[in-house]
């Protein structure tokens, strides 16, 4: 790997990793006490999985930021993709916040619907340049439906 392409992907690894602190930073001190006193479904997965899950696809979405930046030159169709991609990085950073830091859970769950649909759409502008870029976001979006029902089905019960 060239330097200033393993600079590239250092830069953003770095960057999604930031957003994975931010999260951690809002979620953690509040696991013991508030989300352990809600009521939760039955699929609510044990509390260790999360910073596995969530680990696993910081990487993924850093690699796919990676490959835009790295395999394609300035186009309007890689603009919208790094654009869009920044959307959902920007909402990724603030759910956590909402939903642990402000024990907002009805207002977490606006905020991950527009993850939801800010992920779709950046997973469509990458499609369109790099279709692995594309399919690195896929287990993102299947993590981030399943974190949608379940934070419903939070907000439902409490």
């Amino acid at each position: 790997m060239k330097p200033l392409s393993f600079f590239r992907l250092v830069v953003a690894v770095g960057l999604t990793l930031a957003v994975g602190a931010i999260g951690s930073f809002a979620t953690t001190p509040k696991i013991p006490t508030w989300y352990a006193s809600l009521a939760k479904p039955s699929f609510t997965p044990p509390d260790a999985v999360f910073p596995i899950v969530w680990t696993t696809l910081y990487v993924l979405m850093a690699v796919c930021l990676w490959r835009l930046w790295e395999k394609h030159g300035p186009s309007p169709a890689r603009r919208l993709a790094v654009i869009l991609f920044f959307v959902q990085l920007a909402l990724n950073a603030l759910w956590s916040p909402v939903f642990f830091g402000l024990e907002a859970i009805g207002w977490g769950l606006a905020v991950i619907i527009a993850l939801w649909l800010a992920i779709l759409a950046t997973i469509l502008a990458c499609a369109r340049i790099d279709r692995i870029a594309a399919w690195l976001l896929a287990p993102y979006l299947l993590w981030v439906s399943y974190a949608l029902v379940l934070n419903a089905a939070i907000l439902a019960m409490n």
